[in-house]
C-alpha cells in the first residue's frame, strides 16, 4: 500500500513539475499575457483589454505590438506604421508608405467623431532607420507614440498582439 502511495505522489510530483517547466518556457519564449493600459489603442483595445503577445512572430506594418517604452519603465502597445527603410508621410489624414496610399480602416470610428475640418494625425514625414520602428496608437489624439518620442528599437519590442482573452464576449484573433 505505501509503495502505491509513493508511485502516485512521485506521479504528481513529476506532473507538476513538467507543467510548471512547461508554463516556463511558453512565458519566457513564446507567449506572455500584457493588461492594455490606457486609451491610446482605442477603439481596438480597450483600457483593461487582457491580450496574449507572441514572442516569435515577424513584425509587419500595421501589426499591433508591444514594447519597452523609451521614457518609462512601462511596457506599451501601438500599430507599427513604418518599418526600417520606408519613407512615409502623412498628409491631409492620409498615409503615405514609400509614396504607396494605405488605407487605415480602424481610425474610421475615430474620425467619425472629428468636426468636417480637424484631423486625427498631423502632417509629417518620416524615414525609418535600420534596426528601428516607427509606431502610432490607433487613438491618434490622445496616444504617446513616435510622433512624441521618436522611433523604436526593434530590440525593446517584447512580440506582437496575438490574441485577445479577456473580456470574454470580445475574444479575438489580433493581426490576422
Amino acid at each position: 500500500m505505501k509503495k502505491n502511495r509513493k508511485q502516485e505522489i512521485w506521479s504528481w510530483a513529476k506532473t507538476i513539475v513538467f507543467c510548471l517547466l512547461l508554463f516556463i518556457i511558453c512565458r519566457q519564449f513564446l507567449f506572455v499575457p500584457i493588461a492594455v493600459d490606457g486609451k491610446s489603442m482605442m477603439p481596438t483595445l480597450e483600457n483593461n483589454n487582457r491580450i496574449l503577445v507572441s514572442k516569435i512572430t515577424n513584425i509587419d506594418r500595421f501589426d499591433i505590438v508591444v514594447f519597452h517604452s523609451p521614457v518609462s519603465s512601462d511596457y506599451y502597445i501601438k500599430r507599427v506604421i513604418g518599418l526600417a527603410g520606408d519613407k512615409m508621410e502623412v498628409k491631409d489624414d492620409s498615409l503615405y508608405v514609400n509614396g504607396k496610399k494605405y488605407d487605415e480602416p480602424y481610425l474610421k470610428t475615430n474620425k467619425e467623431m472629428l468636426r468636417t475640418d480637424d484631423n486625427l494625425t498631423a502632417d509629417l514625414k518620416e524615414t525609418v532607420p535600420q534596426g528601428y520602428l516607427y509606431v502610432m496608437g490607433d487613438n491618434r489624439l490622445k496616444s504617446s507614440d513616435s510622433r512624441e518620442f521618436g522611433f523604436i528599437s526593434q530590440e525593446d519590442v517584447v512580440g506582437v498582439a496575438a490574441v485577445r482573452f479577456y473580456p470574454f464576449n470580445r475574444m479575438e484573433i489580433i493581426n490576422d
